[in-house]
């Protein structure tokens, strides 16, 4: 599959004397393909990132890798040996970034995830992730599910490494509630039908029902539900704080629960909230570039990346020069001890055993009313 170049629009043009001073990062996210809902937002979002930090210039190179492992990983191992980044952002799906942070381990090259990919302890040292944790977000889902008296749960997610880590997160936690699992049911991010799986989650009668998707394709097993008369909560992800989910959805998506981070409803949060000022500026300036109503989680996880990388920047370069594996290194530590970093979806305080960074400020519950996102309490 051709690889297409985004980064001649993004890329910050620089003297050729100069040109070994700057910090380079790449970024492979997905324009196209099942998670374009995801990835354009994203590839929006680093049109508005600052082009210095530290005194030094910072170029972008960002690429599409079409929602594909395979692709992914090509981007990758070209960002490190042909464009020689200094760090590396992406991607937008989950199965994509694990492809990428097996290159970023080899490369020895700091990554920061735009998906909350879960990795065992070898493939972790050199990867970070901006979005939250599934474990976190599942944690306020079945707080909400607790306290509004569930005791049955029917489960369908994506049947890839984003549905998994949300299955095994939600089964541990919903069975500590008293919460029985009754129906896992599967589907693929390209399905055009969940009709079989469906009728099997509403044949078992569960009090409520978590749909494990993101952006678009997370419609599909919502709308099928609300047709076949499914009368109990629906709850679904963080995946879907976005107006792709919304426009396919349509009247469909109207009652559904889901935990979003602070930028969703940055107007709805309290004055004492650490994101609300960020999230604001933010959202001014995507709206003012891109229309009202265009601002997605996904571009604000696009933010959060970007600004964990360049918290960093000025601790590295008093260790060492861009391009170099002794800046690298250094960049990685300084990633790793970042602390009390305000991004728009929390406060990341990284440490050698969390590589997440973030807290209960990164999220708050939501209920889709109207077309749009209403705050609830838990």
């Amino acid at each position: 599959m051709k690889i297409t170049k985004l980064a001649v629009a993004l890329s910050v043009t620089v003297a050729a004397g100069s040109a070994l001073a700057d910090v380079t990062i790449g970024v492979s996210l997905s324009a196209t393909g099942p998670a374009a809902s995801l990835g354009i937002p994203e590839k929006n979002a680093f049109t508005l990132m600052p082009t210095e930090a530290g005194g030094e210039k910072i170029r972008l190179v960002v690429l599409d890798d079409a929602t594909d492992p395979t692709v992914a990983t090509k981007n990758a191992r070209r960002l490190v040996s042909e464009d020689k980044v200094d760090a590396i952002i992406g991607s937008s799906s989950t199965p994509a970034s694990a492809a990428i942070a097996e290159v970023a381990h080899e490369a020895k090259t700091p990554l920061v995830t735009m998906s909350p990919v879960s990795l065992p302890a070898e493939r972790n040292e050199w990867v970070f992730r901006a979005p939250q944790q599934n474990s976190v977000m599942a944690g306020a889902v079945v707080e909400h599910m607790k306290a509004k008296g569930v005791k049955s749960l029917g489960f369908i997610g994506f049947s890839d490494a984003y549905g998994e880590d949300w299955l095994n997160a939600v089964t541990k936690l919903a069975a500590d509630a008293g919460i029985k699992l009754v129906t896992v049911e599967r589907y693929n991010r390209t399905d055009t039908s969940v009709t079989g799986q469906v009728l099997k989650l509403v044949a078992a009668k569960p009090d409520a029902i978590l749909v494990v998707g993101s952006g678009s394709p997370a419609a599909l097993p919502q709308t099928a539900l609300v047709e076949r008369g499914y009368k109990g909560q629906i709850y679904q992800t963080h995946a879907v704080a976005n107006q792709a989910f919304l426009s396919v959805a349509g009247k469909a998506a109207e009652g559904a629960i889901l935990p979003v981070g602070p930028v969703v409803v940055a107007e709805q949060l309290g004055d004492d909230h650490p994101s609300k000022k960020p999230a604001r500026e933010f959202a001014r300036k995507y709206e003012a570039q891109f229309g009202a109503g265009s601002l997605s989680a996904f571009a604000g996880h696009a933010y959060d990346a970007f600004r964990l990388v360049e918290a960093a920047i000025p601790v590295a370069l008093a260790k060492g020069r861009p391009g170099t594996p002794e800046f690298r290194a250094a960049l990685r530590n300084a990633i790793e001890s970042n602390k009390d970093v305000v991004g728009v979806h929390g406060v990341f305080n990284m440490s050698p055993t969390d590589h997440f960074g973030l807290d209960k400020r990164s999220y708050v519950l939501v209920r889709i009313e109207n077309g749009g996102y209403k705050r609830v309490s838990q």
